[in-house]
């Protein structure tokens, strides 16, 4: 099985990592070949035997091109519950303008919205380009989905940080009462 992928040639070196550590890495543990072209930003998964192992390549793949670090994205292999999100922010927003605008509100002052959005969830959020990817369980893309959108609606960054707090404990109750994990 042959899958293909295409990301911003500025990320292919972290898909390739440190002597060509994590493209071996993935390799070697999900049994792929990882082809990759450095001129268009091509990378090739192509399954031996099991397509599942690779479509989780392809998932840490992508998540890696949407700004995530290697070891940010590794979890994606072991966790068939985690899952990447990517919000494509370009057909959200009109302008320019209002792209440079969402994504600072998103970030926040010297990164602490985004902070404050892990730090509660638990989830991992990049914004790289025109995107913001959020890597968690369904829950908590969910509850950072609805914060990033009152966000982009102008809600004031007390309201969502507020409104986190409350899913925060939301789900630390649900943990408590000994359901699974999300």
């Amino acid at each position: 099985m042959n899958m293909h992928i295409k990301i911003p040639s500025d990320r292919l070196g972290a898909v390739i990592g440190p002597s060509g550590e994590m493209k071996k890495l993935l390799e070697e543990r999900c049994g792929v070949t990882l082809e990759i072209d450095s001129e268009s930003g091509s990378v090739n998964v192509v399954a031996k035997d099991d397509a599942l192992e690779a479509m989780r390549v392809m998932d840490v793949v992508r998540a890696i091109g949407r700004g995530f670090s290697p070891e940010r994205a590794l979890p994606l292999l072991d966790d068939e519950m985690l899952m990447l999100d990517v919000l494509d922010l370009s057909k959200l927003v009109g302008t320019k303008n209002d792209m440079t605008r969402i994504k600072g509100r998103i970030i926040g002052k010297e990164g602490k919205t985004r902070e404050i959005m892990e730090s509660l969830t638990s989830a991992k959020v990049s914004v790289y380009g025109k995107t913001v990817a959020i890597l968690g369980y369904p829950e908590q893309i969910r509850i950072v989905r609805a914060a990033i959108e009152m966000l982009m609606d102008g809600a004031p960054h007390g309201s969502v940080y507020s409104f986190l707090e409350k899913k925060h404990r939301e789900l630390a109750k649900v943990e408590m009462e000994g359901r699974p994990e999300l």
